[in-house]
């Protein structure tokens, strides 16, 4: 299968802080290094999910890569550059936010259910101190804050709003897919509320289906909506939460909206 654009692959990206693993970089047609063009970024997670059906988990890829050249060739957007950063195998150590863990209990609920404490702030530390640094110094991107985002689906769109919450200097939007709050009992809302930046620099896109894993979100999703408002975001502006009835846990069904949280991160707006 030929992925449109050009897929760069680094297969053991070194750090000092986690695992080694690939990191991709797509770049969207008429990219030129030599050129003047300079392009936002969206760090992506799960990253063998995102371009290759022959690497992913379950057969089927996000399509990343499709829906930006159709986004650029409609004229909605002149595209970006997206980086998948590969999970490991102790995925969910990873990508739980370890600062929702507040009390002694939940750090040892969670290491009796996965073996060990979250590893969450060591990640955000490989992604912005060294993949970013390596993506702003060997690729045409536009570095600030304003065009640069962090995306992914289920524990991957935890991390997502982790690393805006962390990094707010850093990341000015989160994609969000089917949002996996139930994780560690759904704390992750209580940290929602204490660590979501002032309303204005930011943007915020959330969505769920109603089918399988996606099932058991709705609830906890409208208490993050209820955070949202709280804080002064405002609705289909700086944040944007949808619902896709019959919509399963899967890339299958993230591939059919994809579009959506990409014209929103990076054009402050959707169809």
């Amino acid at each position: 299968m030929t992925v449109p654009g050009t897929l760069d692959r680094y297969p053991d990206f070194p750090s000092r802080f986690v695992e080694p693993r690939p990191v991709d970089v797509w770049l969207p047609p008429g990219y030129d290094p030599a050129g003047e063009a300079r392009y936002p970024v969206i760090y992506m997670h799960d990253g063998q999910n995102l371009f290759e059906p022959t690497h992913s988990l379950s057969g089927a890829d996000w399509g990343i890569a499709e829906a930006l050249v159709r986004l650029i060739r409609e004229g909605q957007t002149p595209g970006a550059i997206v980086v998948g950063i590969w999970c490991v195998e102790q995925r969910v150590r990873e990508y739980m936010p370890y600062k929702a863990l507040v009390s002694p209990q939940a750090v040892q609920r969670f290491v009796q259910a996965h073996g060990g404490e979250p590893w969450s702030d060591d990640y955000l530390r490989f992604l912005v101190g060294e993949v970013k640094p390596f993506i702003d110094a060997h690729y045409c991107t536009l570095p600030e804050q304003a065009h640069t985002f962090v995306m992914g689906s289920s524990m991957g769109g935890l991390i997502s709003l982790y690393a805006l919450c962390e990094y707010p200097g850093l990341f000015a939007g989160a994609g969000c897919l089917s949002t996996h709050w139930p994780a560690g009992d759904g704390l992750v809302l209580d940290y929602l509320r204490r660590a979501l930046p002032p309303p204005g620099r930011h943007r915020f896109y959330f969505d769920y289906g109603t089918e399988t894993l996606d099932a058991g979100y709705e609830p906890y999703q409208l208490q993050a909506d209820q955070v949202m408002r709280a804080a002064g975001y405002r609705p289909g502006q700086d944040w944007i939460t949808r619902k896709f009835p019959g919509a399963e846990h899967s890339e299958r069904a993230w591939r059919q909206r994809v579009h959506l949280p990409l014209l929103f991160l990076l054009e402050g707006r959707i169809p």
